[in-house]
């Protein structure tokens, strides 16, 4: 978001585990309120107002007041305060989403998070406005709209811009359009139509001409645009429709219309459809003439029906960037505003929703899973669950783990635990790795305690004194916080306190307190209650386990999906502890996905930079999919073995593994001897690979599988639908009953563990042809039907044998694409239709390429052209990887012999 207008005198502190805005000295209650003058108490109300505003749309927080007035006793904010902030949030019900506290000289304004309304059922905006700025007429005056007023204009508006390429334009009044074409009027005349919907009458004060001008322009001429047009006449008075006119000693006319002009050009347009026009309006002065001689001017502005939606200013509403308080812009506020749950073509047949924005933080994206994984309930009940009665530490094994390692850990910790008798504290090597920040090396662990009747609490155990030991708990809790809230849609009032504990070597225990004490938090804060515990603890399930979907490049937003519990228990791994790893997967259980993951965790546990991370595949489509995610340095195997200048490079990630080969040399040899140059803190070397996926009969430069260690396994299936999971089932069946000689029969048998999703629909078909030119007619029709159906081209990809066939078969396909009817597809629809190789994978064209080259990369729909192998043996693990590809539309199709 480009939010560069911001308050300086509002300060972001970063001292504390929440979102605090600082305001200053304010001057509170209501008597002491009263007697201040005017412009100070706007501007005291103002910087209150908008740091609650921009911590509502931020994820919550507090506003940090400095009392201003005597704060021996205690004092209550003062009406004017109170009256905005129920404007803020639209409702007489403050306590919903502000408390206030007073601690001496200051005076703490605590704020939950946008979203949850009182009220339930009907839909609210997605965001917190204090002023919409958006007018429209209502009767015979212009109106601003509220939020929930403006919400539902916007989410009009974008319905019809839609369905309808122009707004047409609308004759709102015949005898005022009459008037308008007119070149003169008669001074005192009466004009034969009233003020209505569409006429505005307007008296020139010639006190400030522009100031005048600016102000009714800036509110009236957006009022006609977004209520289908019409007509301001400036010189009538209002009640009796009398021309009045204004002198013309008083008004140069020329540089009054320009100064009209600039104001409606400076009015902000925001669009839903493509045209991205302006206001359409019409400046015109008409002779005032008084017994026959020029008196002077009444000035006529016709203003057209606006296809979408026009601001008198950016909207007054706030968010918190960084370090600053900015206000949004119009472009920014509407897509805030309108932002909703993706309408994804057959989402909800594939997927089932886990987060929808309905009722979130204005920061939350979607999460869905997909059908036939656990749900956020089962994840938590698995993960974390919490007791009927009594503390449980967990995971179990690492908390054997650090009281093995550390003598008097068991101890410390029991001790800070003692008070809590129901709940669960959640351990980690580092919460601060858990939520992508970099791992603080003094830190022996970190425990977030879930309990009844206590806020979240965040304790960090270091080996020795530190410095900086609490600003790391303290921006761990504070990432921890928002990361609940703005990603995992937790929607009750929720604050982390921070508790540092010293271990030292010679075993002495001592707490260290936090900053995040210095601010005392009501008892709404606090868990109350079981309900409360999991909700919590299944937004913690979202923070830790969601991962952004493959489908937000295709449909241009952002969605999340989440880990299955074998991915995550994999990433959980202690890194120090696994240098090396060998990772089975089969077909579609993620293990790209994976991969990804894996390096930014490398990153933040030792703390090294993308260009220390190497990450190696077979092909050049796959490689270029994970540059553009910059998370490390990627290279194809031939480019690893042909470049000697891997000098920075400490960790290597190698995926496709199956598919290497030795052709060039020791892949195997030469990424060992990398990440092994420092004996005594070895790099990290995970290889992920699929011998079911394998596509040659040569080594691939893989250990023999007895030297796979350590190995894990991922064996559920969660890219396939049902349909074409049970094709590829078949298939692997095949591949196991009679693999290829290079592929290790024992490397199989995880076939036997596979687990695949269910009741997710699709469609798998394999059918022959006589010619290659009805495959060609098959693909365009099927390819036609998509797209008038929802589909965009980059859900589809047509994926051929070798880079021979895609020579052959892109003139054919294209061609045939290019023939098709205009009444199969719009004109529009048929130039945007482009047939690219693989490289640019998140470009809206349809993909032609290898099956080899789209090795590690999917989409919804795959046709397979006439799938065959130079080496034979290797047909079915060729076919294999061609229908492991698609999610929901499989189409293999092969010419008869």
């Amino acid at each position: 978001m480009n939010m560069e207008n911001h308050n300086s005198s509002l300060v972001v502190e970063s001292s504390y585990s929440d979102l605090v805005i600082s305001v200053g000295k304010v001057t509170l209650g209501e008597g002491n309120r009263k007697k201040l003058q005017k412009v100070q108490r706007e501007q005291e109300r103002d910087k209150v107002v908008q740091a609650a505003c921009a911590l509502l749309n931020s994820g919550g927080g507090v506003v940090r007041v400095e009392m201003a007035n005597d704060a021996e006793h205690p004092v209550e904010m003062g009406q004017d305060l109170e009256n905005y902030l129920e404007d803020l949030i639209d409702s007489k019900q403050l306590q919903a989403f502000f408390e206030t506290k007073q601690q001496g000289q200051y005076f703490y304004i605590f704020v939950k998070s946008w979203g949850s309304s009182p009220e339930s059922g009907s839909a609210k905006p997605r965001i917190c406005s204090l002023r919409s700025s958006l007018y429209c007429r209502s009767g015979t005056s212009k109106r601003l709209m509220g939020s929930r007023e403006a919400f539902d204009f916007l989410k009009d508006k974008e319905k019809k811009a839609k369905l309808l390429e122009k707004t047409p334009r609308e004759q709102n009044s015949n005898a005022a359009a009459t008037v308008f074409q007119r070149k003169q009027l008669e001074k005192g005349e009466i004009l034969p139509f009233p003020e209505s919907h569409s006429v505005e009458f307007k008296q020139l004060s010639t006190d400030n001409i522009q100031q005048y001008i600016k102000g009714i322009i800036s509110e009236y001429i957006p009022a006609f645009a977004n209520s289908g047009g019409g007509y301001l006449f400036i010189g009538v008075e209002d009640q009796s429709k009398k021309v009045v006119g204004f002198a013309k000693e008083i008004v140069d006319c020329n540089s009054l219309k320009e100064k009209i002009e600039n104001a409606i050009n400076k009015l902000y347009c925001v669009h839903f459809c493509q045209s991205q026009c302006q206001i359409n309006f019409t400046v015109k002065f008409l002779e005032e003439l008084d017994k026959g001689q020029l008196y002077g001017y009444v000035c006529a502005v016709r203003v057209e029906p606006f296809c979408c939606a026009v601001f008198s200013e950016a909207p007054k509403s706030w968010m918190v960037k960084g370090e600053n308080v900015c206000r949004l812009t119009a472009e920014e506020w509407v897509d805030m505003m309108v932002d909703r749950d993706p309408g994804l073509q057959g989402l909800c047949e594939d997927f089932e929703s886990q987060l929808s924005l309905s009722g979130r933080s204005p920061l939350s994206r979607p999460v869905y899973c997909k059908k036939g994984l656990e749900h956020k309930e089962d994840l938590q009940q698995h993960l974390f669950p919490v007791a009927s009665e009594g503390l449980q530490y967990t995971p179990t094994s690492l908390w054997r783990e650090l009281s093995s390692e550390h003598e008097s850990l068991k101890e410390l910790i029991n001790k800070q635990m003692h008070p809590f008798s129901r709940g669960i504290l959640i351990l980690s090597r580092s919460w601060a790795v858990d939520l992508n920040l970099k791992k603080k090396q003094e830190v022996i662990c970190d425990a977030l305690l879930v309990t009844q009747n206590s806020p979240l609490i965040l304790y960090t155990v270091l080996r020795e004194q530190d410095v900086d030991g609490q600003s790391y708990c303290t921006r761990t809790a504070f990432t921890l916080k928002q990361k609940l809230v703005n990603m995992g849609g937790y929607t009750g009032k929720l604050c982390v306190m921070t508790k540092v504990l010293l271990l030292s070597p010679e075993g002495n225990a001592e707490s260290l307190e936090g900053s995040a004490a210095l601010i005392d938090y009501p008892e709404s804060y606090y868990l109350a209650d079981t309900q409360q515990m999991e909700a919590l603890l299944q937004s913690l399930v979202i923070v830790l386990l969601s991962f952004r979907s493959f489908l937000s490049d295709e449909v241009g937003c952002e969605i999340l999906n989440l880990l299955t519990v074998q991915q995550y228990e994999i990433l959980s791994k202690n890194l120090h502890k696994t240098r090396k790893l060998f990772i089975h997967g089969l077909p579609g259980s993620g293990k790209t996905v994976i991969a990804m993951k894996i390096m930014e965790k490398i990153k933040n546990t030792f703390g090294c930079e993308e260009s220390e991370i190497l990450y190696v595949c077979e092909n050049q489509p796959l490689r270029d999919f994970i540059r553009n995610k910059k998370i490390c340095h990627a290279v194809t195997r031939k480019t690893f073995m042909s470049d000697t200048d891997f000098r920075e490079i400490q960790h290597i990630v190698i995926d496709e593994a199956q598919n290497f080969r030795t052709e060039d040399g020791d892949w195997y040899k030469k990424a060992k001897n990398i990440t092994q140059r420092e004996k005594d803190c070895p790099g990290m070397l995970w290889i992920f690979l699929d011998y079911f996926q394998t596509s040659h009969e040569k080594s691939s430069g893989l250990p023999f599988p007895s030297r796979q260690y350590p190995r894990e396994e991922l064996n559920r299936v969660v890219r396939n639908a049902d349909p074409i999971a049970n094709y590829v089932q078949k298939i692997m069946q095949k591949v196991r009953d009679n693999p290829p000689r290079n592929i290790p029969s024992k490397c199989l048998e995880i076939f036997r563990k596979a687990e695949w999703s269910q009741d997710v629909p699709g469609y798998c078909k394999i059918k022959k042809y006589c010619t290659m030119d009805e495959i060609m007619v098959y693909i365009t029709e099927k390819c036609q039907f998509l797209l008038r159906n929802g589909y965009s081209c980059k859900d589809i990809a047509v994926l051929c044998s070798n880079a021979e066939d895609v020579n052959i078969y892109e003139p054919k396909l294209q061609g045939a694409m290019r023939k098709r009817t205009h009444s199969q597809l719009s004109e529009e629809s048929d130039l945007l239709v482009q047939i690219k190789n693989a490289s640019d994978i998140t470009g809206n064209h349809i993909v032609l390429d290898t099956v080899r080259r789209f090795s590690g990369l999917e989409r919804n729909i795959v046709f397979g052209i006439d799938p065959r192998a130079a080496e034979p043996s290797v047909l079915n693990n060729l076919l294999l990887c061609l229908a492991s590809r698609a999610r929901k539309q499989l189409y293999i199709l092969m010419l008869a012999n």
